[in-house]
């Protein structure tokens, strides 16, 4: 393994310099690139890539990487918003990752972007540990976006249950995964269930479901053993029912993401935060697996998205 330094900037005159590093296995190739965290809360994105090096140290040590593979793997661009509590650039409030490919003249987060896009930029391929607009969790799963650059059927490879397809709206084209498939590389993006917060469990499970993708691209040699992932369905985020609120208040849900539920089934409840009257239930409008579920015991508005349910047809009931 090597380390090196991508991109400083300085902190002056709060704190010292902070450095973006990538961690280099394998030869110098440009086989696979994954990116952790570009948002300051993006915690569990951080941590797998932080297993995730600790399991290609050990299977390079080993000699399990092929001749001409070569990973690298950047935990984070984001650790000054981390440091300040703050989900985006402290000092504009701009999102790193809707400033992709990046101006190396620009703005700080403008030339942090290009600085590692320039890096990861010709890999073959790419993987994003990402995180939603909104504070929740998620079945962990793959997620393409439907660019005609891709290979759907190579998110297959993962073992997660589910392969989710996802049609770019104008703001995606400043994304990383984005630029990364327009400049010729096979991007996915990973969502690893939490997002503020540590989850072992999914962050290992979704190392494990990278480790599978490089076995299956030949990055690694065929005889090593990993956990078994899963039959993958594909969806379309399109088919996701969703649901929202309809008043405003506290909301509490009874119910956790990756449960099945029946329609009409009770997922959580919305309470007036005066009086603890219950406003309103929010109920499952089909039968199905919870996918997404809004963060617990947060004030919301009218109109916001609760939490999404993937229809029974298309869940592998385990």
């Amino acid at each position: 393994m090597e380390k090196k330094t991508i991109f400083t900037f300085s902190a002056l005159p709060y704190r010292q310099k902070i450095h973006v590093d990538g961690y280099y296995f394998g030869s110098r190739d440009k086989s696979l690139a994954i990116v952790g965290s570009t948002r300051g809360d993006e915690y569990q994105q951080i941590f797998v890539c932080g297993l995730l090096i600790q399991a290609l140290r050990k299977l390079e040590a080993a000699g399990d990487f092929a001749a001409d593979a070569g990973v690298v793997v950047i935990p984070s661009a984001s650790q000054f918003s981390m440091n300040v509590g703050k989900r985006f650039w402290p000092m504009d409030n701009t999102d790193i990752n809707r400033m992709f490919p990046g101006y190396d003249q620009g703005e700080t987060t403008q030339r942090l972007a290009n600085s590692i896009f320039e890096e990861v930029r010709g890999y073959a391929n790419g993987i994003q540990l990402a995180s939603f607009y909104l504070p929740g969790e998620f079945v962990p799963h793959v997620r393409y976006m439907n660019t005609g650059y891709h290979k759907s059927d190579d998110g297959l490879a993962f073992g997660l249950q589910y392969l989710m397809t996802r049609e770019p709206a104008p703001i995606d084209t400043t994304t990383l995964n984005y630029n990364w498939q327009v400049f010729g590389s096979n991007a996915f993006s990973i969502y690893a269930k939490s997002t503020g917060r540590i989850d072992p469990k999914a962050a290992r499970r979704v190392v494990a479901a990278i480790l599978r993708y490089m076995r299956y691209k030949g990055m690694l040699k065929e005889g090593v053993k990993l956990p078994a992932g899963r039959e993958t369905v594909r969806i379309d985020s399109a088919g996701l029912r969703k649901q929202l609120s309809h008043v405003g208040g506290f909301v509490h849900f009874a119910l956790k993401v990756g449960d099945y539920v029946d329609e009409g089934t009770v997922v959580g409840q919305i309470f007036d935060p005066f009086t603890a009257e219950c406003l309103e239930e929010l109920k499952s409008p089909c039968s199905g697996q919870l996918f997404y579920v809004r963060s617990d015991c947060v004030a919301v508005s009218e109109h916001e998205l609760m939490f999404s349910v993937t229809p029974i047809e298309q869940v592998v009931v385990i």
